[in-house]
């Protein structure tokens, strides 16, 4: 089933609950305000919807001016979802042949009532994969040779929740999910309402701990502690020796969410916590405290998809700032101590982590736009769309009744003087950082939702099949 659809099947009951004026009336917050703007159409006057849309417009101060990016720097671990617990990892040595090395299969991939949705992670020598049944397997980095692999799925699944992970029974299952590797283990948060420990170096699972509601996203391993978001928007904390709920924080209910889902990032004793509702909340990492929210949520009038508030990509901490990105479409940089933005928000729509590099920030959008920020005024550089060429047609009789399709995009990743995403078109795609020209290619067989991972000079690319592919 497309992507598409199924984030349709996902969120359109709760898409037309909130499209609904009075029930926006009861949302608490002021979440369901209409703050947009008003116009009364007198007889024979138009009003153009358009205008109430903000575009993303090239500033005409930094037309031609060019921007730092540092070196690579070797990338010698890969122990979270976003390469470390920031979830900033800035530019890295990795394929610089780009060319594939190897290839393995990993089990089950994809299908109608499963997902494969977890990030690689490597460490110590072996990269470590969730299949779309919650198996888990170490592979060697050099050869993709099988070291182990081990299932979390508990042996009486009458625990599913079923495709929505909402309640009741179905053939769905506990998909989603992730893993992390920190202390000599390696933490899978599950589908199947569990979050596990396993010895890094056997397999052998070390500590279960049952959670009450589904884990689509990968943990976020930092210190004693390892922090999860489930789908109903709770934060929880387990130790990282027992398995032990060290605390929880409880967000805004929000059921529509997508099928991507999101990480925690944390840096010191504050842990960034994203939620489906839009908002992004700063806790103190040893007590789940609060100490600042922001909601990241924008109506549009030409498309009732903003309702759909998910932050789905990881958010980033770097220098101090915050930057994350929701599905509504708004893009923000904050303060990481007050929350307070750095410079006014940007109306982009996205379910992919932004990416900060030098003097600038990388983000694309959901559209499959690519643009380039400076990082300190927040202006724009130039925006690229990684769709051209690649918009085509598919299904219908005879001309008529096809849809048109645009690939998705994962990423970005800055590696070896390369932007580098792949799509669901099952590409390997590497852009000149400066200018946004496509540079290389490679076909991954199969599609990918996945962005990559960097690990001692390699980029490691998860397919929608279960395949592992290892470039070079």
């Amino acid at each position: 089933m497309n992507r598409v659809l199924k984030v349709a099947l996902l969120s359109g009951l709760a898409v037309t609950l909130a499209s609904c004026s009075s029930v926006r009336g009861m949302l608490p917050f002021g979440l369901g305000k209409d703050n947009s703007p008003q116009a009364t159409a007198s007889e024979g006057q138009r009003i153009s919807v358009l205008a109430f849309e903000q575009a993303l417009v090239p500033s005409a101060a930094l037309s031609g001016r060019d921007f730092f990016i540092p070196g690579p720097q070797a990338a010698t671990a890969w122990t979270q979802p976003g390469g470390n617990a920031e979830n900033s990892v800035e530019h890295v040595i990795a394929a610089p042949d780009f060319t594939i090395a190897w290839r393995r299969g990993i089990g089950a991939g994809s299908s109608r009532t499963r997902q494969v949705m977890a990030p690689v992670v490597a460490d110590n020598g072996r990269v470590f994969v969730l299949d779309g049944e919650a198996t888990v397997s170490a592979l060697d980095a050099g050869t993709g040779a099988q070291a182990w692999r081990t299932s979390v799925k508990p042996a009486e699944d009458s625990r599913h929740t079923g495709f929505l992970g909402m309640g009741g029974r179905s053939d769905g299952g506990g998909f989603g999910g992730g893993v992390a590797v920190g202390g000599g283990k390696v933490f899978v948060s599950s589908g199947y309402r569990t979050v596990t420990a396993i010895d890094q170096a056997s397999g052998a699972v070390i500590w279960t701990t049952p959670v009450d509601v589904p884990i689509h996203g990968a943990p976020t391993v930092s210190g004693t502690r390892v922090f999860v978001v489930d789908v109903e928007n709770q934060i929880q904390a387990f130790d990282t020796a027992t398995g032990r709920q060290d605390w929880s924080y409880r967000g805004i209910p929000e059921p529509a969410r997508l099928m991507r889902a999101s990480s925690p990032a944390v840096t010191g004793d504050t842990v960034i916590a994203p939620f489906s509702s839009g908002e992004v909340v700063a806790l103190r990492a040893s007590t789940g405290q609060a100490v600042w929210q922001q909601v990241l949520s924008r109506a549009s009038r030409t498309s009732a998809l903003s309702e759909i508030r998910d932050i789905a990509g990881r958010p980033v901490i770097s220098r101090g700032v915050v930057y994350a990105v929701s599905h509504s479409g708004v893009l923000s940089a904050m303060d990481i101590r007050s929350g307070q933005p750095k410079w006014p928000a940007l109306p982009i729509a996205g379910v992919n982590a932004p990416l900060p590099v030098g003097d600038v920030v990388y983000v694309v959008s959901k559209a499959g736009e690519l643009t380039v920020i400076n990082r300190e005024s927040g202006q724009i550089y130039w925006t690229r769309n990684l769709n051209e060429g690649r918009v085509r047609q598919e299904g219908g009789m005879f001309g008529m009744f096809d849809r048109t399709v645009r690939p998705s995009w994962s990423g970005p990743l800055m590696a070896s003087n390369r932007l580098v995403l792949t799509n669901s078109d099952g590409e390997l795609v590497a852009f000149d950082p400066k200018t946004g020209v496509q540079t290389a290619s490679l076909r991954l067989g199969g599609p990918v939702y996945i962005a990559p991972a960097a690990y001692n000079g390699a980029l490691y690319v998860l397919t929608d099949k279960g395949d592992l592919v290892s470039i070079r």
